[in-house]
């Protein structure tokens, strides 16, 4: 619950928090009338800012935070950049990291009133409803309070759901596209799914996808011909996703979805999984695509993959590898894992990233991002 005062009275109300952050211990009213700098200051200290004026308002102090927030004094720039310069890679991540953090916290104090129909009974505020529903379920009636950050990423996914991401890979047209649900990474980079699509297929018999997310790589085996993929995956929303995806592609035949934590019984002459590329803590549900504590999906698989393989079969894994340019994980780890579990390695494809992050020089990561290479696997039995 959080908890704040008001003219009348003490008032609680519901707490939403999507990375499961706690409430902000001291919650004061704002409107229109507050500065920007004053609720910055305020933002910095870790008081929240409950908005009592018009919404559309809220949305420009945002902003206006946002430019605080990725304005620093050249004193202090200047500084950090120092810092940076004589750390190694994974402290120059660490450090990011925990900037990203920061600057979450600061720009989430600036929270919104929800009613219990996932109405917001302020000024010239939108209609949001359908897209509170999709991320936290039917309305229960109960009020609630949420940062206006989140709600935007709430809204956000709402559009991309509709929308979909389109994946050449499946074809072209309105029905080949992935539509990512609320908390379930959306396909935006294609390196791994071009793999997929292009890699010879040892059988198209039947294959395992592992850890599914939005379903894509299962469609794209299906899409290739293979006559039965049997998908797995654990997170609720994932589920949901992956399933929604499947109906939209038509896919219900042929692609079977199960509940499991990595794989399902039997095995297959291929087995795909894409776990998640770097060994830190995720900080929100979306982020354990991104981000698993000491690589606890990558051993999973590896360690598993042998009693799931036909003779025969490959296991492709694919990975990028960003973590070894970040000093979070060596090569030499990542083949040792894979002779423990009784695999070698058939060969590799790789493929150089496309998205925009590889070539700005002003992010905190790039030189790892410029060396990074996504590569697909192929394992099988030693």
């Amino acid at each position: 619950m959080i908890e704040w005062s008001e003219p009348g009275g003490p008032r609680s109300a519901r707490w939403r928090s999507e990375n499961g952050a706690a409430a902000p211990r001291r919650v004061v009213l704002a409107d229109d009338t507050l500065a920007a700098d004053t609720a910055y200051r305020l933002a910095c200290e870790g008081t929240g800012l409950l908005w009592r004026g018009d919404f559309q308002n809220a949305r420009h102090l945002l902003q206006a935070l946002m430019r605080r927030a990725d304005r620093k004094p050249a004193k202090a720039a200047a500084k950090a950049a120092q810092k940076r310069a004589a750390a190694t890679p994974a402290e120059q991540f660490h450090l990011h990291r925990q900037a990203q953090a920061q600057r979450a916290r600061t720009l989430g104090a600036l929270l919104i009133p929800v009613e219990g129909d996932y109405s917001i009974a302020l000024r010239r505020a939108p209609d949001w409803r359908a897209a509170c529903t999709e991320a936290w379920g039917p309305a229960t009636g109960e009020a609630s309070v949420v940062s206006l950050r989140e709600l935007l990423g709430i809204v956000g996914a709402h559009e991309w759901r509709k929308k979909g991401v389109e994946i050449p890979a499946l074809g072209a047209g309105p029905h080949h596209r992935i539509h990512p649900h609320y908390g379930v990474f959306s396909p935006v980079r294609g390196e791994y799914i071009d793999l997929v699509a292009q890699a010879p297929l040892p059988s198209k018999e039947l294959a395992f996808d592992i850890g599914t997310g939005t379903g894509v790589l299962a469609a794209v085996l299906a899409r290739r011909g293979v006559r039965r993929v049997v998908a797995t995956e654990l997170a609720p929303r994932a589920l949901a996703c992956a399933q929604d995806n499947f109906q939209r592609l038509g896919l219900q035949g042929r692609v079977e979805l199960l509940e499991a934590d990595l794989f399902p019984p039997g095995r297959a002459p291929l087995v795909v999984c894409n776990p998640p590329w770097l060994p830190a803590r995720p900080s929100s549900a979306v982020e354990q695509a991104v981000y698993d504590e000491g690589s606890r999906m990558l051993k999973g698989f590896l360690a598993g993959l042998r009693e799931h393989l036909e003779p025969g079969g490959e296991g492709w894994l694919l990975l990028s590898d960003l973590a070894e340019h970040l000093g979070l994980r060596t090569r030499d780890e990542l083949l040792g894992w894979i002779a423990a579990a009784g695999l070698r390695v058939l060969g590799r494809e790789d493929m150089r990233p496309r998205h925009g992050k590889a070539q700005d020089a002003s992010d905190a990561l790039h030189a790892a991002r410029a060396a990074e290479v996504t590569s697909l696997w192929r394992l099988a039995a030693a």
